[in-house]
């Protein structure tokens, strides 16, 4: 396949890039220019939010679009509007967070979407940013040539947001560790090479339609996750679990400043209870939770153990003095 990334510089594109390569698709790559790209890929250069700024895209062909954007939907508009005459299939990289909040436990991809405008042009809160996204590209590809994967946590080498990194750099300073509780509390994440593979073989397959995007339940707990990152970085910090009345009690916030963590409850169901039936018919593969932590340790100490930071994203993280009073009890 043709494959163009719009983006695959970082993370997600990244994973999509390197994956493609892998399977020896011919990769062109478009982006701003501000990270180098994997060797051996055409790169195209354009700002999509600059006026004339898809000037780059206006000649080629390509069997396959993948477009990881997340802001105003009028940029995934106007490439999708621009490449419609000239590639096959355009893949949005969407994400769950297009269902309302709360949803019920083993919400599928018929759950209620929350509202969203292809032509959005300013500020955008996500779910309706990636809600328009979707609409764009089915708009202006048509829905039997959109594909709309509907990622949730995603995880892994390149991360830029921090999550696993923060909780691998914590584990590796060792000592008591606030672990968030219960232990055995379901977690539901994507590794992004993981969500890379199932893309090409979606596209491969010729895959349209929203479908969602995480390790089914079950794959993964608190425990697993936190235990490996202890392992993996040679057994310096003890987690400490705790029971979440206590860490809520102490002003924490889940997920943001215990990434991933999400209390027991509404919040949970929605982000680490839905169904991925439809994915998993179509071939969804997800390696071990100690796979990802293992592969994202090593990649991190290969880049001097700090991970880059999403400029769009505030860091995660919990204050070590906070997790030292909670623990002191």
């Amino acid at each position: 396949m043709r494959v163009l990334m719009l983006g695959g510089t970082e993370f997600v594109g990244r994973a999509v890039t390197v994956a493609a390569q892998e399977r020896g698709h011919e990769v062109t790559v478009f982006h701003r220019g501000s990270h180098a790209p994997p060797a051996r890929v055409a790169s195209l250069h354009g700002d999509r939010t600059a006026a004339n700024g898809l000037a780059a895209l206006a000649d080629g062909t390509w069997d396959v679009v993948v477009d990881t954007w997340s802001h105003a939907p009028a940029a995934v508009r106007d490439a999708a509007r621009t490449l419609a005459g000239r590639a096959g299939r355009y893949v949005y990289v969407s994400s769950r967070s297009v269902y309302p909040h709360p949803a019920p436990p083993g919400a599928d991809e018929d759950a209620p979407l929350v509202e969203g405008s292809a032509d959005e042009t300013g500020e955008v809160d996500y779910a309706r940013a990636k809600r328009g996204g979707e609409l764009a590209a089915e708009r202006e590809f048509g829905a039997d040539r959109a594909l709309l994967v509907r990622a949730g946590l995603i995880l892994g080498p390149w991360e830029n947001i921090g999550r696993l990194p923060w909780w691998l750099a914590r584990a590796a300073r060792g000592g008591d560790m606030l672990a968030p509780g219960p232990r055995d509390l379901g977690i539901q994440y994507i590794d992004c090479r993981d969500l890379a593979e199932w893309i090409l073989d979606a596209c491969e397959a010729g895959l349209s339609g929203p479908y969602n995007l995480v390790c089914p339940v079950g794959h993964a707990t608190m425990g697993s996750l936190l235990e490996a990152c202890v392992r993996l970085t040679g057994d310096r910090a003890v987690p400490r679990w705790t029971e979440p009345g206590a860490i809520l009690a102490a002003g924490i916030e889940p997920w943001q400043h215990l990434p991933v963590w999400v209390p027991p409850g509404e919040l949970h169901d929605t982000m680490h209870r839905s169904s991925v039936a439809r994915a998993v018919a179509a071939g969804l593969r997800c390696r071990p939770v100690e796979e990802t932590v293992a592969d994202t340790w090593e990649w991190l100490r290969s880049i001097g153990g700090t991970a880059p930071q999403r400029p769009d994203r505030p860091p995660v993280g919990l204050d070590p003095a906070l997790e030292a009073k909670v623990l002191a009890g």
